[in-house]
């Protein structure tokens, strides 16, 4: 039983390995691990990990590991595949990745790891995993698999039933993600059929720059409390503005910064608009080098959960004190909108009226399940907060657009069911940060609001690829093992979309409604190997029960 899951095992150890990013702590090492349990009740077998260094040494298999290879009937192909997996080293930073591995949200990372092996006897093994990956990736060769079991402590045991859920659990988030992304482009093709037939070619272009030049400012607004200051990024069109001029504010995610948002704010304010991109500080590219670089142990301060929408509603004060002053009483400033990503796809759906769900995001949050969902480190770490009715509605933003928004655990249905204001969702199907079908397709049947849209781009994986550092890139292209659609492509879609959203629902012109419909993103992925796809409102109560019955034909609760 166990070697019919052994690759899956090594697969998954390796992306274990790399997908750790960053940081350091000494760990002092007295004893060595000789061997690695694996129960599946009521037998017992155990691996010794001198059989597994020697077969990655040499690729000799003695009679203890060959017990394993025979039960697997691995082939001399899979036998040299599985020997360069767990050769291949995985570039890390070993100071970062201590570090990282000490922060609330790779301790957490650790305990659910670590509820599926443990030290001998039983225990969690979330310690001696962390010693070992760090004095791994100390070692001369680097982080590699056979590194990591090399430098374990202890002996650990690996109770196989958790294992097989575990991986059973994995399976099913990607059959779900090939489902319902077929799912999707279904829906969004039945849609189709039942709207009038509209020849786009003809109509404007709105994945093209508009017709304004232009302006850039960086503002230092005093933060919340007062107690620091944040910087916003603001682009608007150059000259006198037409009056009513929409305003529309862009919340970055987490270890992100507002400059990463230019291409959407330039596209909007050349059409017109003014956008605001404030900084999220406890949150934001520069904490994330704070905990990188030792300054904090913390890679999100828990308070930003509250921070971030109030501090939304701060920067809509300020414009309307600057609207006279600075705008000449230019700025529509009753009727905003507002564009968040991951970590800000939170902030605009809490201030469109979502409420937490305190009792969810405890079930939600329990350690000793690995669930796949890797948004729930973050999210999760809002239980650290005081248990509260938080209402950060904000009435003059009228509608929203959350791209790879975190929710599902914070919210639930019973959160999201309190927005009424129009709503966007864009998503992406290889996000592994916030995955789709967690986060915004099981979501989106949970609004209520008449006017919600989805939006599903094939290969967008979360972020912008071009924007990453050279060694997290690298990382990318050896471990992801696919190919990844232009940012060009991606950018189409999304700021056409926004455009389209914020010209019909905040700016009220009827005319953009075209653009809303399933149909204009399939006229965008014309000979597109990644394509997008559009669902509404008409869709969601089928969307839902192709949920349901997904997860009673695999016994998901």
């Amino acid at each position: 039983m166990f070697m019919s899951i052994f690759p899956k095992k090594t697969r998954f150890l390796v992306a274990f390995a790399s997908s750790v990013v960053t940081t350091i702590i000494t760990a002092t090492v007295t004893l060595a691990s000789e061997n690695i349990f694996f129960i599946y009740t009521p037998l017992r077998f155990s691996l010794s990990i001198s059989s597994l260094e020697e077969f990655a040494a040499s690729g000799t298999v003695d009679e203890n590991l060959a017990f394993y290879m025979r039960l697997a009937n691995a082939t001399e192909a899979e036998k040299q595949d599985f020997r360069e997996n767990i050769n291949a080293a995985i570039p890390v930073d070993p100071v970062r990745l201590s570090r990282f591995l000490n922060t609330r949200i790779g301790e957490d990372f650790l305990t659910r790891i670590g509820y599926l092996i443990n030290i001998q006897g039983g225990r969690n093994g979330k310690y001696p995993i962390r010693g070992a990956l760090i004095k791994a990736a100390f070692s001369q060769e680097g982080l590699s698999l056979i590194s990591f079991l090399r430098e374990l402590p202890v002996n650990v045991q690996v109770d196989l039933r958790q294992v097989e859920a575990f991986v059973a659990r994995i399976n099913h988030v990607i059959e779900a993600t090939r489902l319902f992304t077929e799912e999707t482009a279904r829906l969004s093709a039945q849609e189709i059929l039942n709207t009038p037939e509209i020849n786009y070619s003809e109509l404007p272009d709105l994945t093209q720059p508009g017709s304004r030049k232009i302006t850039t400012e960086t503002w230092t607004l005093n933060d919340i409390n007062g107690d620091r200051t944040f910087y916003v990024i603001v682009y608007y069109p150059e000259g006198n503005l037409n009056p009513n001029t929409p305003v529309v504010i862009i919340s970055h995610g987490l270890a992100s910064r507002p400059e990463d948002f230019a291409v959407n704010a330039i596209h909007l304010a050349s059409h017109g608009y003014l956008v605001a991109i404030p900084q999220h500080p406890g949150s934001d590219w520069q904490q994330m080098q704070n905990m990188l670089n030792g300054l904090s142990r913390s890679l999100t301060i828990s308070t930003e959960f509250v921070d971030r929408p109030q501090r939304i509603s701060l920067v809509i004060d300020e414009l309307e004190k600057r609207n006279q002053t600075q705008f000449g009483g230019n700025l529509n400033v009753e009727r905003v909108g507002a564009f968040g990503h991951s970590f800000g796809g939170y902030d605009v759906l809490a201030l469109a009226g979502a409420t937490i769900d305190f009792n969810r995001l405890e079930s939600q949050c329990d350690l000793n399940r690995v669930r796949g969902n890797t948004s729930l480190l973050l999210q999760c770490r809002a239980l650290d907060l005081n248990r509260t009715e938080y209402n950060f509605r904000d009435e003059r933003i009228v509608a929203v657009y959350g791209a790879n928004p975190v929710n599902s655990a914070l919210f639930g249905p019973e959160g999201l069911g309190k927005i009424s204001i129009p709503v966007f969702i864009g998503a992406g199907n290889y996000d592994p940060a916030t995955p789709f079908v967690f986060e915004q397709v099981s979501s989106f049947p949970w609004l209520t609001t008449p006017n919600k849209y989805l939006l599903l781009q094939e290969g967008q994986a979360h972020v912008d690829f071009s924007q990453l550092d050279a060694g997290l890139s690298d990382i990318v292209s050896a471990h992801l093992n696919t190919t990844l659609p232009a940012p060009e492509l991606l950018h189409k879609y999304t700021n056409s979309t926004l455009l389209a959203f914020f010209q019909t629902h905040l700016v009220e012109d009827d005319e953009y409604e075209v653009f809303l419909r399933p149909a204009y993103l399939a006229y965008l992925s014309l000979d597109q190997d990644f394509k997008a796809f559009m669902i509404t409102a008409a869709s969601s109560e089928e969307l839902s029960q192709g949920i349901q019955e997904f997860r009673r034909e695999k016994g998901i609760d």
